[in-house]
């Protein structure tokens, strides 16, 4: 289906550093987190981090209560006031001394560019840029549908990338201009203060901000940013899930939409519990590890056969000029050369040598257990097999009196494939029979 449920709806971008984190992160995560020492222990529940998590899914409960309608209006604080925040976060940075420093190591003269050599990289690198465009996670799709028909796609997926972008390297230079503040308090290389891991956001960019005057105000404003940009995530997300079990049971679910909402967020709760234990961090690693990366890169490049290959380029074209108007052949040059080589190319190299450099998660100096691995396999395994078991089933399904003719039909789009409303079908989709 191709537009047609009405206005709003939209992908926040966010900015959610992974890359780095202080060597002293460890002493923060026994205080902080009350950290166990294996995956093994489990621990009690930590209060603060389940009060935490329980505000988080009040929240979007709470604006997700009316569908698209309350969440739209939310998105617009969630969505804008983190540059408000980064950019007073920025300026004070920019007055601390040391501030260039930290600038120097995260882009210029101090920067390590060795790490471009790494497969593990690169992956990071197309896992948030696919996160945080919500690209190959459904999220796109779902909230594309709540726009009209002829809303301008093209102008919003190219303003979207350069701020998603943009917002990144605007966000490190806050980041990093504090923490080399914080290293020459300490009197220590920018080097000596930051490594792998998941510490930077948690616990070595608080530590720095502990070093400044009124302490607590800026803490109080790089939480809030975190906050917003997580929740802002979480929108997204719950969007896509509730999206999808509204479109597969629409007469069904109608009348109770608050409901599914109210389960799908206590069940979320309950199921996230495990990350507010005392081994929460090692599963959160370990999940983080085994469900992101390799999972959509996989997803992408499905995505990227199935729409230029299977469906045809060309023809996804013509739909796309159905809502923007028709353009002329050079202004489609370039996309066909990254729909059809480049991103191809691109995502496929990355992923096959993520996938020969491919090395278990580790945190810190703690190595998981073998079961845990095979656990983070199948967690793995779960999400990615959905494709070829739905794939097998439609092709099963499909009409033909052998497998080659099923799968050249179940290649072939829908009989009620195309625009939803009639007026916006045209000649192109004049034939369409109406969705039952």
């Amino acid at each position: 289906m191709v537009g047609g449920r009405g206005r709003g709806g939209g992908v926040g971008t966010g900015f959610i550093p992974h890359a780095v984190a202080t060597k002293g992160s460890r002493c923060g995560g026994k205080a902080v987190l009350r950290r166990t020492n294996s995956i093994d222990e489990t621990g009690e529940i930590v209060w603060y981090l389940a009060l935490s998590l329980l505000l988080a899914w009040l929240i979007t409960g709470l604006a997700l209560c009316q569908g698209i309608r309350s969440s739209g209006k939310v998105v617009y604080f969630t969505a804008t006031c983190p540059y408000l925040l980064i950019l007073i976060l920025l300026i004070r940075g920019a007055t601390l001394e040391g501030a260039r420093n930290g600038i120097e190591y995260y882009i210029g003269r101090q920067s390590d560019f060795s790490k471009l050599t790494e497969a593990e990289v690169w992956k990071d690198a197309a896992t948030q840029i696919f996160y945080s465009t919500a690209v190959a996670l459904g999220a796109i799709t779902a909230l594309s549908s709540y726009n009209r028909f002829n809303n301008d796609c093209y102008k919003d997926a190219v303003i979207i990338s350069f701020v998603n972008c943009s917002t990144s390297l605007f966000a490190g230079f806050a980041i990093f201009a504090i923490l080399g503040h914080m290293a020459y308090v300490q009197d220590k290389s920018v080097q000596e203060i930051v490594e792998s891991g998941f510490g930077l956001v948690f616990i070595a960019y608080p530590d720095a901000l502990g070093l400044l005057p009124v302490s607590s105000f800026w803490s109080i404003i790089f939480f809030l940013m975190l906050l917003t940009l997580g929740i802002d995530s979480q929108f997204a997300m719950m969007e896509t899930i509730t999206t999808s079990i509204t479109d597969a049971l629409p007469n069904f679910m109608q009348s109770r939409y608050l409901s599914m909402i109210i389960v799908l967020c206590v069940s979320f709760y309950f199921l996230g519990l495990i990350f507010a234990t005392q081994a929460g961090i090692y599963w959160v690693q370990l999940l983080d590890h085994f469900s992101t990366g390799l999972t959509l890169l996989i997803t992408a490049v499905l995505e990227l056969v199935g729409i230029i290959f299977i469906y045809g380029g060309n023809r996804f074209i013509e739909d796309i000029e159905m809502m923007i108007g028709k353009k002329r052949w050079y202004f489609w040059l370039w996309w066909k050369i990254c729909w059809f080589l480049i991103s191809p190319c691109l995502i496929t190299g990355i992923l096959i040598w993520s996938t020969v450099t491919f090395h278990p998660p580790q945190y810190g100096s703690f190595e998981y257990p073998m079961w845990a691995i095979l656990f983070g396999w199948c967690v793995f395994l779960f999400c990615v097999i959905w494709i070829p078991i739905l794939a097998i089933v439609k092709i099963t399904q499909a009409k033909g009196s052998n497998l080659y003719e099923k799968f050249i039909a179940s290649c072939k789009p829908a009989p009620d494939w195309g625009p939803l409303l009639k007026l916006n079908r045209g000649e192109r989709y004049k034939h369409q029979t109406d969705h039952v």
